[in-house]
């Protein structure tokens, strides 16, 4: 739920546990594709949480919305 970022369905920050498996799901075999999708979402909260007062510094955003996602290995 924009502009706080939080999930529509588990009122978790986004993306949640489950928006975390569906994000995979929906970009497996293209890491890629994913970490830029994030990152325009990352662009767009930082922006949005910022003119609230809120969201975390800028490297707590990165682990939530980016950290995550990077490949293991």
């Amino acid at each position: 739920m924009r502009p706080l970022w939080m999930c529509r369905n588990c009122g978790q920050p986004w993306p949640c546990g489950p928006a975390r498996l569906s994000l995979l799901a929906e970009y497996e075999g293209n890491r890629t594709a994913l970490i830029l999708y994030l990152s325009g979402q990352l662009a767009e909260a930082r922006d949005q949480l910022g003119q609230l007062g809120g969201g975390g510094s800028p490297a707590d955003l990165t682990d939530r919305f980016i950290g995550w996602a990077r490949a293991r290995g």
